[in-house]
């Protein structure tokens, strides 16, 4: 089955995964921060996270169903799952199913986070930054709109809020950086 709205919902559905999965990766290094307030309480910041998290597993499954259920390109299922088996541009796509299979790694892992260490949570966890990462490639490679100016300023935009948040979390940021001069730290 081809039509343009299986072309459209699929190319729409990578675009706002985009987005989703950017802000779910911001909320994830927020929520592990120690700045909160009376106004923003950290149980914000995690539920945000979680639904934003829930509400990409469920627009994923649709960004994949339409890959595979569209004819214009062969994509099959398993190709979905297995990284760089396809013949369909098979470095993007396969790029596609790694970070999809990473994805899976923290999702299960998520679900089962009362049941599990918290130290093996913790460091499945981890994953996702590298499943964004590779997703965002993903996508500049595999997508029909990469090279447009408004797809490039959002991948940019989205490239800088995680990039931001993990240079603050790590304490690399402007107001790390400044805090550590004043104290005689490291330039």
């Amino acid at each position: 089955m081809t039509s343009p709205f299986m072309w459209y919902l699929n190319r729409g559905t990578g675009v706002v995964l985009l987005g989703l999965l950017s802000m779910t990766t911001v909320l994830g290094i927020l929520a592990t921060g120690r700045q909160f307030s009376a106004r923003w309480p950290r149980f914000v910041t995690q539920g945000l996270h979680r639904a934003l998290a829930g509400l990409s597993v469920a627009l994923l499954l649709v960004h994949i169903v339409t890959a595979v259920v569209d004819e214009y390109v062969d994509i099959r299922w398993w190709q979905a799952l297995v990284p760089f088996g396809g013949t369909y541009k098979p470095l993007w796509l396969g790029l596609g199913a790694l970070a999809l299979d990473l994805l899976i790694a923290v999702v299960i892992t998520s679900l089962l986070r009362d049941r599990i260490s918290p130290r093996l949570w913790f460091v499945v966890h981890l994953l996702a930054y590298a499943a964004w990462a590779v997703s965002v490639v993903h996508g500049l490679g595999i997508g029909s709109d990469s090279r447009r100016d408004w797809m490039v300023s959002l991948t940019l935009v989205c490239v800088s809020m995680v990039g931001a948040g993990a240079l603050g979390r790590l304490g690399l940021g402007v107001a790390g950086w400044w805090q550590r001069r004043s104290i005689g730290g490291w330039p």
